[in-house]
């Protein structure tokens, strides 16, 4: 396909409906896209009721473009990351698939502005993430959740705020930081570097204040990264976990058991926060973000140097440090249905546990005079028991 042909397509799917953030390609579906969430279809002239086989594959070998290596990735491992400009409209991390002998693929947009910590109202303790010297920071949860766009922001104030020299290792490079206080190096997968380990490893001959890793795959990555932090780097990056305690579960469970040890003590000393992330439908349409974050304290390093114990999980350590700004998801979903930006059909979906979100409605609903249960009469049974 000629590359103005795939522009139109791509044009036409971007503004076929309103927040769209992926081109969506799968055999046997029509075009979509993903809007706030949902896929909906899009008409295109002429029509394309199903996409064939041969119309994905076209489609994918076009974006490759020949490229050697993008090519020996899809044949050898079945999928390969790329980015695409669609002009000055806009930028896209693409993933081709193979599934069942056929290709797919998803485009996800990327947005051309690097939005700020207010822009976005994240917690204010994102700042304090910002100011941090060293060590490292996880932020976890699904993809397409918006850990890229949390760490873009908090990137963004430490530009604003430190004269510091900041490396990026990206798969694909989704925001594009200008110079202000800060210098900005980003490096890109597969053109600048071959694998996030090799590139780490690289970063800490460059001079770097801060490293942002695009995402720790494996052990040797985590490794080099613990060394990064211990030598005075500060370190963000990120996992596909659900919450903290598998955040640390994960992150033990790379190496072996007679290297736990050492390994619960470098951790114990280098971790600053665990940021998990989940994207939460909105009322009235679109997406709202919600958080759990751990941030250390000796508390911390004594459960990721001893494990967990009763009374003495990541849950419980986080729930008792919100004075620190720590949460948990439950809370910070109580607080979202508190201000009427979620229902609490979706606060209770997303809870981590039903229980706690359950009693969190319920003290909202007393204190504005609703009812929280829909038993209306209660009455004793008077003749229950009565002696004859």
């Amino acid at each position: 396909m000629k590359k103005q042909e795939i522009d139109y397509i791509f044009s036409h799917m971007l503004e076929s409906h309103e927040g769209v953030s992926d081109l969506n390609f799968t055999v046997g579906k029509p075009l979509q896209v993903e809007a706030y969430g949902e896929l909906l279809p899009v008409d295109l002239e002429p029509k394309i009721k199903k996409l064939t086989p041969y119309q994905t594959e076209v489609l994918a070998l076009s974006l490759v473009n020949d490229n050697r290596r993008l090519t020996q990735h899809l044949l050898n491992m079945g999928s390969c990351d790329l980015s695409y400009f669609l002009g000055t409209k806009a930028r896209f991390r693409v993933n081709i698939f193979s599934q069942s002998g056929n290709y797919s693929i998803v485009m996800r947009k990327l947005e051309s502005k690097v939005p700020t910590i207010e822009e976005l109202s994240l917690p204010k303790v994102f700042h304090d993430i910002a100011m941090e010297r060293n060590g490292i920071v996880f932020f976890t949860g699904a993809t397409g959740t918006g850990k890229t766009t949390s760490l873009a922001a908090i990137l963004e104030d430490i530009n604003e705020h430190k004269s510091v020299h900041v490396i990026t290792l990206e798969d694909p490079i989704e925001y594009q930081h200008s110079h202000k206080r800060a210098t900005f190096n980003q490096r890109e997968l597969g053109s600048d570097f071959d694998t996030f380990a090799s590139g780490l490893r690289a970063a800490l001959r460059q001079a770097p204040k801060v490293i942002l890793v695009g995402e720790m795959r494996d052990r040797e990555s985590v490794e080099i990264g613990l060394n990064a932090a211990e030598t005075g780097h500060l370190v963000l990056t990120t996992l596909h976990t659900v919450d903290a305690g598998q955040t640390i579960g994960r992150i033990l469970g790379m190496f072996t058991t007679e290297e736990e040890k050492q390994i619960r003590i470098r951790l114990a000393d280098t971790l600053r926060w665990v940021v998990c992330q989940r994207l939460l439908p909105k009322v009235g349409g679109g997406r709202v973000a919600a958080f759990e974050i751990l941030r250390t304290n000796l508390r911390v390093k004594d459960a990721i140097l001893h494990g967990e114990s009763e009374g003495k999980t990541f849950y419980d350590i986080i729930q008792a440090g919100r004075p620190f700004g720590m949460t948990t998801f439950d809370d910070y979903i109580v607080g979202l249905y508190e201000a009427g930006l979620i229902t609490e059909q979706t606060a209770l979906a997303y809870a981590s546990r039903r229980a706690n979100v359950g009693r969190g409605i319920d003290a909202v609903k007393s204190a504005r005079g609703e009812a929280t249960t829909d038993i209306e009469r209660l009455e004793l049974d008077k003749t229950y028991n009565q002696i004859r």
